[in-house]
């Protein structure tokens, strides 16, 4: 998707929120009539029955009819598609939306072209019930037949036009790069190349722990309570634009110079997961110590190393030409002879062969295994290296 800043004035602001509003009440009570389903009852509405009864409800209700019926249509429409998802296995259960958390809605047909560009720089473009919003022209606007119009927690408002953007061609140099994700350096590239994604700064750091400290002092509902979290908010929003914009122009790099890409086939969402709480021998029906404090920082950096987002976008603009290369002893193994031992990782940083000596950076030699598709070739020549989850096959050297 194409997304771009919107501008709305404060009464536009006003009528926005309130689309924001039917569109999540209509999805919820959808949700709700799905939800009351059970075994041996008959299905729940199809969509043209939920839009009959959209129908029925805002002929006897007059706020509901207030709004835009498009707004209301494409929430039962976007429902629909999310439950078809979900017993496709593609995506998740639907869940409820919230306020705060879940604003937006989506127009369609043709609404979605009637857009005006105004000058190089400012546009504007035609919302049901509303009128024109000017929209900030930061690059060409594509033609597209549906619009998402959505508020971050920072307040902003954009509108996303759902367009496929073209692929970026392949040089054609034949040039093969290997990508090592990593958690102080975000990507190590086999060339030797050390890309670290872009967060808050120290100070700005400083000042964030310093307004969550006021917001756990601050009362719940109060005004005080309000203005924190805004201020929050966009601290954050800040962080997530500095590493989209990074993976934006890293996949860009990428995608333009090297012909293959290959990746880590990481599972992102099973690193990230909550650790399970263990029982403590010493002490029987006691668990150890909880570790989630450790983990949850761990987890924080995998984020914002903003992995999964960087592999999408490269899927997205090379496509055909991303290979994933299962990880495994990439770390272990050397780029130089083929060794593979724990004992060649010295420490996070360096590598060093018990077997030919060979020294490099480990993320470096990493992404030089995977460049070449070092794992895959093992799981082919050694077996039975794979087979044991417990510890590689060692070599003795001479």
């Amino acid at each position: 998707m194409s997304r771009f800043r919107l501008y709305p004035s404060p009464r536009q602001e006003q009528m926005l929120r309130e689309h924001c509003r039917h569109a999540r009440y209509v999805w919820n009570l959808a949700l709700e009539q799905w939800l009351t389903w059970t075994k041996g009852r008959r299905s729940t509405p199809s969509y043209f029955a939920q839009d009959r009864q959209l129908t029925e409800a805002r002929a006897e209700f007059s706020w509901l009819r207030a709004g835009s019926r498009i707004v209301q249509q494409q929430a039962l429409r976007d429902f629909d598609q999310a439950v078809q998802s979900f017993y496709r296995g593609t995506h998740r259960r639907p869940t409820w939306r919230t306020a705060g958390v879940h604003e937006g809605f989506r127009i369609v047909a043709h609404q979605a072209s009637r857009l005006i560009s105004k000058n190089r720089r400012w546009a504007v473009v035609q919302v049901p019930k509303i009128g024109w919003i000017r929209l900030r022209v930061s690059r060409p606007v594509p033609a597209s037949r549906s619009y998402r119009i959505v508020q971050d927690r920072a307040g902003r408002w954009y509108i996303a036009f759902a367009a496929i953007p073209p692929e970026i061609p392949a040089p054609g140099n034949g040039g093969v790069i290997g990508v090592d994700l990593g958690v102080v350096v975000s990507a190590t590239l086999s060339t030797g190349e050390q890309l670290s994604c872009p967060g808050l700064s120290a100070t700005e750091e400083v000042r964030l722990k310093h307004l969550q400290r006021r917001l756990s002092r601050s009362c719940p509902g109060s005004r005080r309570r309000r203005r924190v979290k805004a201020a929050i908010a966009k601290m954050f929003a800040r962080a997530t634009d500095r590493r989209k914009d990074w993976v934006e122009k890293t996949s860009t790099d990428l995608a333009r110079r090297f012909d293959i890409i290959r990746v880590e086939d990481l599972r992102i969402k099973q690193l990230v997961r909550k650790p399970k709480a263990k029982l403590d021998p010493a002490r029987p029906g006691r668990y150890l110590p909880n570790r989630r404090d450790a983990k949850a920082a761990l987890n924080r950096g995998i984020l914002a190393g903003g992995w999964g987002a960087l592999i999408v976008r490269l899927e997205d603009k090379a496509p055909g030409r991303l290979e994933k290369v299962s990880p495994a002893f990439t770390s272990q193994t050397c780029s130089v002879c083929g060794h593979c031992a724990p004992e060649n990782r010295e420490s996070q940083a360096l590598f060093r062969c018990v077997a030919c000596g060979h020294r490099a950076n480990a993320d470096v030699n990493a992404a030089v295994n995977i460049a070449a598709g070092r794992a895959v070739r093992a799981r082919r020549e050694t077996p039975a290296v794979v087979s044991s989850k417990r510890e590689p096959q060692r070599t003795t050297s001479a």
